[in-house]
Formats: C-alpha cells, structure tokens, sequence
C-alpha cells in the first residue's frame, strides 16, 4: 500500500534530502526510522521537492509503498489508527531535526513528486547586521547594506509566469527548464526581516535561490527593476546573478489537486513541457 508522510525538518546539519554515501542526509534518516518501525528493509521514498544541503522544510512531502500488513500491525494493542503509531513511532526514532507531522495511507493515484501543482518557498534576508538575531542565524541570511523591498517586489512580480527559467537554473542533460511562476513577491516583516515567496508548478535545481539572487542587486540600487526580466529573456546564466546561501530558503507548502484528479495531473507533469 501506499502511504503519504507529512514531514519537516532543519536541514542545517543535512547534506540535503538525497541518500548520498558518507553523508547524513534527510532521506536516509526517514527511510531508516521507517525501516525501524516497520521491521523491514530501509524503504525507498519519493519526496515532493528534493533539497539541497542546509535547506529547510516546514511542509515536505513523500510517498513510500509498504507491506500493508506491517503497516497494519503499527497500532499493537493500542486503539490509535495505524497513520498514528506509525507518526507517534517515527517520532520516537527519528533525530530531533526530522519531525513527521502527519503518515496516512495514499489516495488512489497519488505520487508525491509527481501529483504536486504547487510548491511554496519562503527565503529570509536581514539587510542590517546590527539588528541580526543570533537565535535565526541558520534560517536568515545577512547582507550587508540596505535593500529597497519595493523595488525587489517590483522586479520579482516581472518574473511571473509560463517561460523557460535557463537563466535562473543548473542545466541538467534531457530535462526542460519550463516552469510556470505563479507568483514571486518581497515584504519586510515588523521585525525588519525581508521575507521573499516564491510560488511554481515546479522547480529546476537552483531555481528559487538564483531567483533570489536576481532580485538581491535591484535592492541594493545596482540594478534597474527591469534587469531580472532581462536576464530571464537572455536565456543563459549571468554572472550578475548569485546563487544566494541555502539556509535562508524553506520549504513551506507542497499543493495537491483534489483526490479525483491525482492521477490525471501525475501523467501531466511527466510530460517534457515547451513554450508555446
């Protein structure tokens, strides 16, 4: 059977959500919990969005196919649904910087990489030292010298929508770079931080903080609110554009179609997307 896990974690001592030899990553810590709790061999899972080292999450996803008499049995003599011993034993293994927040079994057709029509990030940015607060160090990025939110914003929504992100993306052999940008937008919070959402169908590898970094220079006035536009319409990588650090992105929301409608979005998305 098929089983959907709700989880977050604090990637700042992971090698990123991959299994990877000789590196702690997210996966391995839940494949092995699971394996633990379940008394089998470490299950292999599929996540929504795959993070790189020191990335957060607050709303990841996976899917894992289990032997449904295993899954079954996780209750005991106890009176809880399988989905809560399984979530309540996870917890009880897991290390403190894995939390499964929700294990239930998996609507017909669902694939949680594939089935997603949305994925939420969230990337925090303190644009003054001083007011730094040393308790988010490993979820806030400083930068040195004020940034003009506005103008970031600005920039951002001039991003949104169907088009090919080669500009902003690690070219992988075979894979397209069309996405859409549902939305991308900046705001400063009460306590000075600017918190960037960048909202997509899906991403390619180094999208959001590429993105990120486009904005960062329009902020700081060394750049024109025009010039991320222009960068994307170029179609190649500019070394105006930084890859910003990882541990000021997060992983906020990964969004699902109704049940009825899992699989059918599943074949869409394996389909190679093209511009029009």
């Amino acid at each position: 059977m098929r089983l959907r896990i709700d989880f977050g974690y604090d990637g700042t001592d992971f090698s990123g959500w991959a299994a990877q030899p000789g590196r702690r990553t997210v996966e391995e810590e839940l494949s092995t919990a699971l394996a633990t709790i379940l008394r089998c061999d470490p299950p292999k899972l599929t996540v929504a969005g795959r993070t790189d080292a020191g990335v957060h999450a607050r709303g990841a996803v996976c899917h894992v196919d289990v032997d449904e008499q295993l899954y079954a049995a996780l209750p005991g003599r106890s009176d809880r649904t399988p989905g809560a011993a399984a979530a309540s034993r996870l917890g009880g293994v897991l290390p403190a910087d894995v939390v499964v927040h929700r294990v239930a079994p998996a609507a017909p057709g669902f694939d949680a990489r594939f089935s997603a029509v949305s994925r939420r990030y969230s990337y925090r940015l303190v644009d003054d030292p001083a007011a730094a607060d040393p308790i988010r160090r490993t979820d806030t990025v400083v930068v040195r010298g004020p940034l003009d939110v506005g103008s970031m914003d600005a920039a951002a929504r001039k991003l949104v929508g169907l088009k090919d992100f080669a500009a902003f993306c690690k070219k992988r052999e075979g894979a397209t770079t069309v996405r859409t940008l549902l939305d991308y937008r900046w705001h400063r919070d009460a306590d000075g931080v600017l918190i960037g959402t960048v909202l997509a169908d899906a991403f390619c590898h180094s999208m959001v903080r590429s993105l990120v970094g486009a904005v960062v220079p329009v902020g700081s006035g060394r750049h024109t609110e025009q010039w991320p536009a222009e960068v994307l319409t170029a179609g190649r990588r500019d070394p105006g554009v930084t890859v910003m650090p990882p541990h000021g992105l997060c992983l906020e929301e990964v969004s699902y179609p109704p049940a009825a409608d899992l699989a059918a979005r599943a074949e869409e998305s394996r389909a190679v997307r093209e511009l029009p």
